[in-house]
C-alpha cells in the first residue's frame, strides 16, 4: 500500500471522528461537511491504489468514484449523489439560515449513519486490503 494511501485513509478516520463530536456539539451543517471529506477521502485512498499516482484536487464524489473505478450498490449511489450535492452548500453558503433550517438534526444524524456505512463498504475495497 502507498504511503499516500495510509495518509488519506488516516484523514478519512480523522474527518468522521470529527464528524461525530460535531454531532454531538449540534454542528449540523458540519457534520454533513466532514460526512463528504470522509468519503471524499476514501475514494482517493482507491484511486491512489488503482492510478498508482496523486488523485485529481477535486470534492465531487461521483467524479473521484468513476475515476477509481467504485461501483457502489444502487442505495448507497443514491446517497453519495445526495451527500455530493449537499457538501456544494454547505462549503459555499448563501444563506446561513435556510441552510441551518436544510439540515437539522434527525437529517445530520441520518447522513451520519449512512456515511458510516458507505465508508465501512469503501474500506473492504480489493484495493485497500493489500
Amino acid at each position: 500500500m502507498h504511503e499516500e494511501t495510509k495518509n488519506w485513509l488516516e484523514m478519512a478516520e480523522y474527518d468522521l471522528k470529527t464528524a461525530n463530536h460535531m454531532m454531538k456539539a449540534g454542528r449540523n451543517i458540519y457534520v454533513i461537511f466532514m460526512c463528504h471529506l470522509a468519503i471524499e477521502k476514501l475514494l482517493k485512498a482507491i484511486y491512489v491504489e488503482t492510478a498508482g499516482k496523486t488523485p485529481p484536487k477535486t470534492h465531487d464524489l461521483i467524479l473521484l468514484s468513476e475515476k477509481s473505478s467504485v461501483e457502489f450498490p444502487r442505495q448507497m449511489s443514491e446517497f453519495v449523489g445526495m451527500i455530493n450535492n449537499a457538501s456544494v452548500a454547505t462549503r459555499y453558503p448563501h444563506d446561513l439560515s435556510e441552510l441551518k433550517s436544510s439540515y437539522p438534526k434527525k437529517v445530520a444524524e441520518e447522513y451520519l449513519k449512512r456515511t458510516k456505512e458507505v465508508t465501512r463498504w469503501l474500506k473492504k475495497h480489493p484495493k485497500l486490503s493489500k
